[in-house]
């Protein structure tokens, strides 16, 4: 049986012969029906003493190592001075392998074109630690010149390209403005459909009638007046910058000319 408080045992003896699991009635049962047992004094709860005054807080014996990285620390530094580079699309596709180290490293690394022609933010932020460290140049100094390599070997592919892309085109090679490549059809269409709703949000408003009017007569309206002898007031300047006799000169057409039509009243 179960392990029971005193004054509970007569409570699970009933219980077990209403299952039938104790065939015969203890001895000590009636007179325990009629005389149950005294229920315990409740527990009082135990003092709690204020530990935030008596006692001290021991620090923990064993505390997490801080992990720091000293090309995170130039990594930050270099996208706070390139934050466009970030922009440059980098394939994050891992292959079957793990790639394998480059070959020059260590102190037979000493130029940033070792590594390739147009290097990348990695290959500039490894440069500069791998300067620090077999070196035995200060951080800053390493720095500096991995910048300087960076922006110059990059200013140098870009030149060269637009160089290449000019000598192609003199040759009759006709580039695309846009080169899209699409794996799926439905990638293509939501694109489309993108673009489609980009260009109705921001289409130009054209219905604002500028006091020219909404139609555009390809400039007959312009040379038929010129063929009345009505000369035209371009600027509202020119006609504050003019004495006043000018301004009625303008205002005025000369003797013997058509007065000016509505139409061009309203050009003006």
């Amino acid at each position: 049986m179960v392990r029971r408080i005193a004054s509970q045992v007569h409570k699970q003896v009933s219980r077990l012969m209403r299952v039938h699991y104790i065939k015969d009635e203890p001895v000590w049962y009636q007179a325990v029906l009629q005389f149950p047992p005294l229920p315990l004094p409740p527990k009082s709860p135990p003092i709690r003493h204020d530990s935030t005054r008596h006692s001290k807080l021991v620090p923990p014996k064993h505390k997490p190592v801080n992990i720091a990285y000293l090309e995170d620390e130039v990594r930050r530094q270099f996208f706070r001075d390139h934050p466009f580079e970030a922009f440059r699309p980098v394939s994050i596709v891992e292959g079957g392998i793990v790639a394998e180290e480059h070959p020059v490293q260590g102190k037979d690394w000493i130029r940033l074109s070792q590594r390739g022609r147009c290097p990348s933010p990695e290959d500039a932020v490894r440069f500069a630690v791998n300067l620090h460290k077999h070196h035995k140049v200060s951080l800053t100094v390493a720095y500096t010149r991995a910048v300087a390599e960076f922006r110059a070997l990059r200013a140098e592919h870009d030149i060269a390209s637009s160089f290449s892309r000019m000598e192609a085109e003199a040759y009759g090679t006709v580039f695309p403005r846009r080169i899209l490549v699409y794996k799926a059809p439905e990638r293509k269409r939501a694109l489309d459909e993108g673009a489609l709703l980009a260009r109705k949000r921001w289409r130009a408003i054209l219905n604002i009638d500028s006091g020219m009017g909404n139609t555009w007569s390809r400039g007959h309206e312009y040379a038929k007046l010129q063929g009345q002898g009505i000369r035209p007031r371009h600027t509202y300047l020119d006609e504050l910058s003019r004495p006043p006799s000018a301004q009625q000169e303008i205002a005025a057409p000369a003797t013997g000319s058509p007065s000016a039509s509505p139409d061009f009243l309203r050009i003006l």
